[in-house]
C-alpha cells in the first residue's frame, strides 16, 4: 500500500463535498483504518464500525468549519480519530463485560420460596387461636393487627376512648399470647404482636 500526502487544497475539496475527493477519501482511509484496526480489535464487525465511525466524525470536523490546521497532516488527524473511537468502545467494553454463560447463575435470596407456605401455617395457626379468645378479644386483635384499621375507628367501633382502647389491646394481647402457650413460637409471636 502506497501511502498519500495531503494539502490544503485535498481538505477544503472534501470539506466542501466533492465527490472525487469524498471517494478517494473512503476509499485510501477503508484501507488503512482496516490494516490498523485488525490488530486491536477482535471481529470484523468491530472493525467496520470503528472505520464508519471514523470516516463520518472526521467529515463532520471538516464540514462544520472546525476543520484541520495542518493539512499536512489530515492522516494522523484521522489516525487520532480513530484511537479515539477506539478508547470509546474499549470504555463501553469494560462498562459492559460480556456475561461467561458457562458460570452458575448466583442464587436469588430475595425471593422466599418456602414463604408462602409458611405464611399459610402461619394464618391457619392464627385464626386458630383467635377462635379460642373471646369475641371482643378476637373483634379488637383483628382490627388492629390483621385489618390494620385506624384506631380511632376501632375506638369508634368499640364506642372506647383511646387511652381504654390500649388497655383492651394490651389484655387481648395476652389472652392471645396465653391461648398460644407454646413456649417456642412465644418468641416469636411476642415480637409480632
Amino acid at each position: 500500500m502506497q501511502f498519500q500526502t495531503f494539502d490544503e487544497e485535498y481538505v477544503r475539496r472534501l470539506a466542501d463535498g466533492d465527490s472525487a475527493a469524498g471517494d478517494h477519501f473512503a476509499s485510501y482511509f477503508n484501507n488503512v483504518l482496516y490494516l490498523k484496526l485488525r490488530v486491536r480489535l477482535r471481529s470484523p464487525e468491530l472493525i467496520e464500525d470503528v472505520k464508519q465511525e471514523t470516516l463520518l466524525r472526521v467529515l463532520v470536523i471538516l464540514r462544520q468549519g472546525e476543520g484541520v490546521r495542518r493539512p499536512e497532516r489530515f492522516g494522523a488527524f484521522v489516525n487520532a480519530v480513530c484511537n479515539n473511537v477506539v478508547r470509546e468502545l474499549c470504555r463501553l467494553d469494560k462498562r459492559y463485560e460480556a456475561f461467561d454463560e458457562q458460570v452458575e447463575e448466583p442464587a436469588d435470596h430475595t425471593i422466599d420460596m418456602d414463604g408462602p407456605l409458611m405464611n399459610q401455617d402461619l394464618q391457619r395457626q392464627i385464626n386458630e387461636i383467635l377462635r379460642e379468645l373471646q369475641e371482643r378479644d378476637r373483634k379488637i386483635l383483628r382490627a388492629i393487627f390483621l385489618e390494620e384499621t385506624d384506631k380511632a375507628e376501632v375506638c369508634r367501633r368499640f364506642g372506647v376512648d383511646p387511652r381504654y382502647l390500649r388497655v383492651l389491646i394490651h389484655r387481648a394481647k395476652s389472652h392471645f399470647r396465653e391461648a398460644l402457650g407454646n413456649d417456642d413460637n412465644e418468641q416469636h409471636w411476642n415480637s409480632s404482636l
